[in-house]
């Protein structure tokens, strides 16, 4: 299951009469941007918020597969023009998620590359965009949060009340399946990096089950499914270390050598059982991976 932004705006409310987000193929030029290109990722059942002027102001379910075709039409004249189409149903917000009313919780789960929102909050042009596990659980967290129940709802059971609001149900449909896609993905890529790292620690030795933690490399907000779910990005680590990765303060390099941040002092080292200059053994497959991390997440 996925999850994603369309950027909408004059056509939100036709596109909503009619059940669908639906996007030219080509530009002008005969290229296919990738916030139209993504439309064909789009799956049967896979979630979609809508952003206009500044805001979430509601969510869909996917309906259909993407396809090809010409889009439906109510007020405007018809075209003939194909684009990628896909039928969605869609649940309005009474109170919308004003994106720079949540901008401290919103900014830092953004990928690097293809993010839906500008540095001040504003949105980007083009089209569609990812949602990411992490993000599309703050969105639903937050719209659950500005579309309370009210004091009359309380008088009613759960099930009453989700009955005259579908959204939520919607909402633990969604929080259901990414958690458990979460916790699905982090077992088996632990279980991944045990066996390639044979459940020991490369830094400090230590081997103990119940303190090891696999990492990615290229982190989860920046990497697509693909990379995601390949064994090779990432690495096994003890707590400790596994916390001095995450915060890019230790990284390593094409050869596997190590690489300590200056804001860890010398005088520090033993006490994080670090060693200037020590080398890991690592897979090919590793290379990409770790330089990425070298080069954007590490702090030198």
């Amino acid at each position: 299951m996925g999850s994603y932004i369309v950027m909408q705006g004059e056509t939100f409310e036709e596109d909503k009469d009619l059940g669908v987000i639906w996007s030219p193929i080509y530009d002008k030029a005969g290229i296919e941007p990738h916030f139209w290109a993504r439309m064909r990722q789009v799956k049967k059942g896979d979630f979609i918020f809508h952003y206009v002027k500044g805001a979430i102001v509601a969510v869909s379910i996917a309906l259909s597969d993407c396809e090809e075709g010409v889009k439906p039409v109510l007020f405007r004249l018809h075209t003939e023009e194909k684009g990628h189409v896909v039928y969605t149903r869609y649940y309005t917000l009474e109170v919308p998620l004003i994106i720079r009313d949540f901008w401290q919780v919103i900014s830092p789960l953004l990928p690097t590359k293809y993010a839906a929102f500008q540095e001040n909050g504003s949105g980007n042009g083009g089209y569609l965009y990812p949602c990411y596990d992490e993000m599309a659980l703050k969105f639903s967290s937050i719209i659950r949060m500005l579309n309370n129940i009210d004091e009359e709802q309380l008088t009613l059971s759960i099930d009453a009340v989700k009955q005259a609001n579908p959204l939520f149900p919607l909402l633990d449909r969604l929080d259901s399946q990414l958690k458990k896609g979460i916790e699905d993905e982090e077992s088996n890529f632990l279980e991944q990096q045990i066996k390639l790292w044979n459940g020991t620690c490369p830094i400090c030795g230590i081997h103990h089950p119940r303190m090891m933690k696999a990492i990615h490399a290229k982190t989860m907000k920046e990497s697509i499914s693909v990379e995601r779910k390949d064994p090779f990005n990432g690495i096994l680590l003890c707590s400790n270390h596994a916390v001095l990765y995450e915060e890019g303060l230790i990284a390593f390099d094409g050869r596997g050598r190590l690489h300590i941040s200056q804001r860890i002092s010398p005088n520090e080292y033993s006490n994080y059982q670090l060693t200037e200059g020590q080398k890991i053994e690592l897979y090919p497959e590793n290379k990409t991976y770790y330089r990425w991390h070298k080069r954007y997440h590490f702090h030198p």
